[in-house]
């Protein structure tokens, strides 16, 4: 009897546990006024792992924002505590919250929030110019170009952002967003003021950077956007109801390459 066709068994090592990097515990947030307490979030609960993709989605009201904000140290909770690599950051002072969030967070917003006086490279740089201690200008330049190398908007360097189409401006966010090796990437609808096409290009995008190790926490209003994060938890009423986990993308990861191919020409 012959084995000549039988593919050997190998052994497979079994993967060493991720470690956590976020990690909220009973978390609330109460907005008071003189005649009524708002509830915005009630007990969230969540472990963010080292290269998570985490999509947040939920009806309007149920906390999104709220706890987008307590995750980026924008402010600070009610009561439960807050850990980012296993440092408690509940109760930080504003300059403590400042430092932390320059060292561990990135982010990427809606609204792009560029500053049109800057070019490209100066509000990439940014982040950088307020680290302590103070880096060299060779040293940000380095990564500012590094930054803008993982976008594919390196040759759009000198220009300024009302130049640019809204895809390219939110690709140079993702770019700012980066430049500080965050612990952790917080978007904020990230293709909400974009069309269909150059959507689907800045999820592809992101898909990427997570797939090359980038930990991303996403909050989205598109149920098909949501879908491509591997894990995807959905809020109502402050808490989080359910959580799914696909394990893999559904986007196009050409998309992007198509996309920058067509700016080159």
């Amino acid at each position: 009897m012959t084995h000549e066709n039988v593919t050997p068994m190998t052994s497979i090592k079994a993967e060493a546990p991720q470690k956590v990097i976020i990690e909220m515990k009973s978390l609330t947030k109460v907005f008071s006024t003189e005649s009524i307490e708002t509830h915005a979030l009630r007990g969230v609960n969540l472990a963010i792992y080292n290269q998570d993709y985490i999509s947040i989605s939920g009806p309007s009201g149920c906390g999104k924002s709220t706890l987008l904000s307590l995750l980026g140290l924008l402010d600070t909770p009610t009561s439960g505590q807050y850990f980012i690599d296993g440092q408690d950051v509940s109760n930080l002072s504003i300059n403590d919250r400042a430092e932390i969030r320059n060292q561990h967070i990135g982010f990427v917003f809606q609204a792009f929030n560029l500053i049109d006086e800057l070019s490209v490279f100066d509000n990439v740089a940014l982040p950088l110019r307020y680290r302590e201690p103070a880096m060299l200008e060779k040293d940000i330049k380095k990564e500012v170009l590094t930054s803008l190398e993982k976008v594919a908007m390196s040759h759009r360097c000198d220009h300024k952002p009302n130049q640019l189409s809204g895809g390219q401006q939110q690709r140079i966010a993702i770019a700012r967003g980066l430049v500080g090796k965050p612990t952790i990437l917080l978007v904020d609808e990230p293709t909400g003021n974009l069309d269909s096409k150059n959507g689907d290009a800045v999820m592809a995008m992101l898909a990427k950077l997570n797939s090359e190790g980038m930990t991303i926490c996403m909050v989205t209003h598109d149920p098909r956007y949501a879908d491509m994060a591997k894990r995807k938890l959905h809020l109502l009423d402050g808490l989080i109801a359910d959580e799914y986990g696909t394990g893999e993308y559904s986007v196009d990861a050409l998309a992007l390459e198509k996309l920058s191919a067509q700016e080159a020409k």
